[in-house]
């Protein structure tokens, strides 16, 4: 195979570690679904392996990736849309994008999209692109589904402040696809004071009250309150999966009548 011009005049120069900084930061080939001798093959890989490969923590400091390939391995061959919160790569500058990485080549047909309050364009590659604003900005979330396209997956890994998260949610949900999933890791910090959680775990305003809220609305069908209107969220979750600082919930219509029994008359 013919090498290309960058690479006959670079190559040479450099030793092979400093080569293969420079395939990683220009989306070579260890970036890239490889055949032999190219990379990785990683339509042969589970969601924790491509996590390793790309060091998120998704796998390792977290155990997420085991969930997350059980919920959404059914789109491994679509193409869609999926919007990540949080980019990563606080501690040193040009940092970050390791999950946007393991998102893109776990889905190898869909378009992976960040959000971030820094500036973190030097993600962007094919199939990944970066925003720059807040996660409560509903101008900017909205203009994100306007480009991009309805997500079909959305993971809110960003400030884990639980009012942001809770707004994010008010805002993205509706957005999202009708079949679609909405994470939201790193629960954690719902009880964390440091984080503006409480660790009343009866609070009103945590990000797991806001969990508890969905759970009731599954059954909003079944509230004695007759003059009850049941709210948006109550119409369309249909399932929240609830896991150790991951919670997981499914989109669809939650339609399904009362199983309440009449009373019998005697």
């Amino acid at each position: 195979m013919l090498k290309s011009a960058a690479t006959r005049a670079v190559k040479p120069l450099v030793s092979d570690q400093v080569w293969q900084r420079l395939r990683r930061i220009g989306g070579g080939t260890t970036e890239a679904p490889g055949t032999a001798g190219q990379g990785p093959r990683f339509a042969e890989m589970d969601l924790t392996a491509i996590a390793r490969h790309f060091k998120t923590d998704k796998a390792g400091t977290h155990h997420y990736t085991q969930h997350y390939e059980r919920h959404l391995k059914h789109l491994r061959g679509e193409a869609f849309t999926l919007l990540e919160i949080g980019i990563g790569g606080y501690a040193r500058e040009r940092q970050g994008g390791r999950s946007l990485r393991m998102w893109k080549h776990f889905f190898p047909k869909a378009q992976v999209v960040g959000l971030d309050i820094e500036d973190k364009s030097f993600v962007d590659r094919p199939r990944i692109v970066t925003y720059q604003g807040s996660q409560v900005d509903e101008a900017v979330l909205r203009r994100i589904v306007a480009e991009q396209g309805t997500p079909r997956v959305i993971i809110d890994d960003g400030s884990h402040r639980p009012e942001h998260i809770r707004e994010t949610f008010r805002i993205l949900f509706p957005l999202l696809a009708d079949d679609g999933i909405y994470a939201i890791e790193d629960t954690q910090t719902s009880y964390w004071t440091r984080f503006g959680g409480n660790p009343d775990r009866h609070a009103t305003d945590t990000t797991m009250a806001l969990v508890k809220d969905l759970l009731d609305g599954l059954n909003h069908a079944e509230y004695p309150d007759a003059d009850y209107e049941p709210t948006y969220n109550d119409r369309h979750v249909i399932a929240v999966h609830a896991y150790h600082n991951l919670v997981i919930i499914e989109k669809g219509r939650n339609d399904e009548p009362s199983n309440v029994i009449p009373a019998k008359r005697f």
